[in-house]
């Protein structure tokens, strides 16, 4: 075969491909919805595959383009994808037809990925009896009994941080409280003493940095997995970190067998799984295997170590920069807690007031999850419009656009917790604050997080004043390839014991 005719085949493959990845584009367009024009074979997502903007930065630049859209059209390489901006729309989706949007449309993977079989991902047949039998783990109940777990935690790290700001250096706030929630997590979860804070090398912590690595291998596998799953089954065996399942696995299972040999009950995470697995008949015609089980206990521990952790580091963050309000927020700590001679309970947490509103604005303008998915189960048409989807489209909720919308949050560059003073918050749409998510598939461990990370900013700012210092960086950028919304510079923090 000669060079042209080579020449020929290569052109009719290019052209082909080019057709293949092209032939949805024209899709929005016959919709009459608005949307930036894609590219041959990428669509609309080159900077997400090339890490070089992360989701919830790319809605936002074109949730600011197109402003007075309800809603975007984009694609993702050849897949038509829909943006809601319109915060009706948005409650359709999340809360009134649900039923309709009840899968979130991640890939779940179980022989290649056995952790994927997780409550967060899990289609809506076997979401829906999971999340019916975990609930009672996350009721406000369960939490007030978990309390004086997550006391205990507290005043151990109390302890750490006055031995580590002795030695007068800038601290690093992420691997700071990341020790803190792994410990709580420990505990309250999993009724083990994982002693995360005085143990340097502390397996829980590296395998948490290990499911939350931001290298360019590990963003370059979520995305085969996440944007190819075909090629992820091809590809699975060696894209497959090992360590991780077997951790999970060992841990589930010796925790188990060593409660049910000597008689072990504490009521929490591991109890209610073993409850699970013994009573199989009680959970609605899906089989609880080993897997199954260990996803759960997986995804628990995930969450609960890296989005508390990073509000925690977020908050600590916005304090340091505004005096004025870490003043005004530890005088509220000291007034309540003199209330109780300095005791800290379930309900002097719940009863500050200032804490709750810095917490809110926290996740406001650093919501861990900057985007939402859903995917619709049959064909939908939007209540208002004239735009139907078909079965199986994905919907994005564009998180971290709407909270950092100024229509929606004056001046949303600005850390400022009076936002959420209750006529404020009364005045403004629901759906315009969305850090846990809304309607049935909601955050299930939101109520333990809000404890978690208000617990921790109580016992640092009760003992020390948190200042920026010569390694706080003072621009805050996005790290595109991180999987929570985290900065692109590690944050350091001076902090000084009260006197």
């Amino acid at each position: 075969m000669g060079p042209i005719e080579l020449l020929c085949i290569a052109a009719a493959i290019f052209l082909f491909l080019y057709y293949y990845s092209s032939k949805n584009h024209n899709y929005w367009k016959n919709q009459g919805v608005k949307g930036p024009e894609p590219m041959p074979f990428l669509g609309n997502i080159k900077d997400i595959l090339l890490n070089r903007l992360a989701p919830g930065q790319m809605a936002k630049i074109l949730y600011d383009k197109f402003v007075n859209e309800p809603m975007i059209g984009i694609y993702a390489r050849s897949t038509p994808i829909l943006i809601l901006k319109d915060p009706e729309l948005i409650k359709d989706v999340l809360i009134k037809d649900f039923n309709k949007f009840a899968d979130r449309g991640l890939p779940v993977h179980e022989k290649l990925d056995p952790l994927s079989l997780n409550l967060f991902n899990l289609e809506p047949e076997r979401w829906r009896p999971l999340r019916k039998k975990l609930s009672p783990v996350f009721t406000s109940g369960k939490l007030r009994e978990m309390f004086s777990l997550l006391l205990e935690s507290s005043e151990h790290f109390e302890k750490y941080l006055h031995k580590i700001v002795h030695k007068n250096e800038p601290i690093e706030c992420h691997l700071l409280t990341s020790k803190f929630t792994t410990n709580v997590i420990g505990s309250c979860a999993f009724g083990i003493d994982i002693n995360a804070l005085s143990d340097e090398e502390n397996d829980f912590i590296r395998i948490g940095k290990k499911i939350f690595d931001a290298s360019l291998w590990s963003s370059i596998k979520r995305k085969i997995r996440e944007l190819a799953p075909d090629l992820f089954s091809l590809l699975g065996p060696l894209l497959k970190d090992n360590e991780i399942d077997n951790f999970f696995t060992s841990l589930i299972k010796d925790t188990m067998e060593y409660r049910k040999k000597n008689n072990i009950i504490r009521h929490d995470f591991v109890d209610l799984m073993r409850y699970v697995i013994e009573n199989p008949d009680k959970v609605d015609d899906i089989e609880m295997t080993d897997s199954l089980v260990t996803a759960q206990c997986f995804v628990f521990f995930a969450a609960g170590f890296e989005t508390s952790s990073t509000t925690m580091s977020h908050a600590l963050y916005e304090i340091a920069l505004n005096p004025q309000i870490q003043d005004k927020l530890r005088n509220e700590i000291q007034q309540v807690l003199s209330k109780s001679d300095g005791k800290l309970t379930y309900d002097n947490v719940k009863s500050m007031k200032y804490l709750h509103k810095v917490f809110q604005e926290t996740l406001r303008k650093y919501p861990p999850a900057t985007m939402l998915q859903r995917q619709v189960s049959e064909k939908y048409t939007f209540p208002g419009t004239k735009v139907t989807i078909p079965k199986n489209s994905k919907v994005w909720i564009p998180v971290f656009a709407i909270q950092r919308d100024p229509n929606n949050y004056p001046k949303p560059e600005v850390f400022n917790p009076e936002r959420f003073e209750d006529e404020e918050v009364n005045l403004r749409h629901p759906m315009l604050f969305l850090p846990f998510g809304e309607g049935p598939r909601n955050c299930i461990g939101a109520r333990f997080a809000v404890f978690q990370t208000k617990v921790g900013l109580i016992k640092i700012l009760q003992n020390f004043r948190v200042e920026k210092c010569e390694k706080t960086p003072m621009t805050y950028v996005i790290n595109p390839k991180a999987i929570v919304l985290s900065p692109q510079e590690d944050i350091y923090l001076k902090f000084t014991e009260l006197r």
